[in-house]
């Protein structure tokens, strides 16, 4: 599974955006750093692709900084992930089914669909549900429960 600090990062600083965003006012990067621990350059090239992405726009000048633009309800894990071009993956052979000399693997299926289960998952999960601790259902036998 490889969910790099690109995609961490970039959920971390999205909810941060959107917990410190009152009014429509734009955030600095600068502030999201100091909260949050991470380099204001390293931000500046992740809001660079979330701008692109339509997820956030900059608002320049004093004052200035990023907005979101949607709801907090409307933006997903799953589209954060992948404007900063982050995958979850957990196949070995990112999902070409070439995984052992050219040929599919004795447990490709089982990884394809863990991937497909993560993003189905994400997919579900809003900023808004995030800060207000509201996830999916879990169902199976292996559901995860709360300690």
């Amino acid at each position: 599974m490889k969910l790099t600090t690109k995609g961490r990062f970039a959920v971390t600083a999205m909810l941060d955006l959107a917990t410190h965003s009152k009014d429509s006012q734009p955030v600095t990067l600068a502030a999201i750093s100091a909260r949050q621990k991470i380099s204001q350059s390293y931000l500046e090239q992740l809001f660079a692709k979330l701008r692109r992405a339509k997820l956030v726009d900059s608002v320049r000048g004093p004052g200035g900084g990023y907005i979101l633009l949607h709801p907090i309800d409307k933006i997903t894990i799953t589209a954060i992930i992948a404007a900063v071009e982050d995958t979850l993956d957990a196949t070995q052979c990112g999902g070409a089914a070439n995984c052992q000399n050219g040929v599919r693997c004795i447990s490709h299926y089982l990884w394809e669909n863990l991937n497909r289960t993560i993003d189905g998952y994400l997919t579900e999960i809003s900023l808004d549900d995030v800060l207000n601790h509201r996830f999916p259902a879990q169902t199976g036998m292996y559901a995860i429960q709360p300690i």
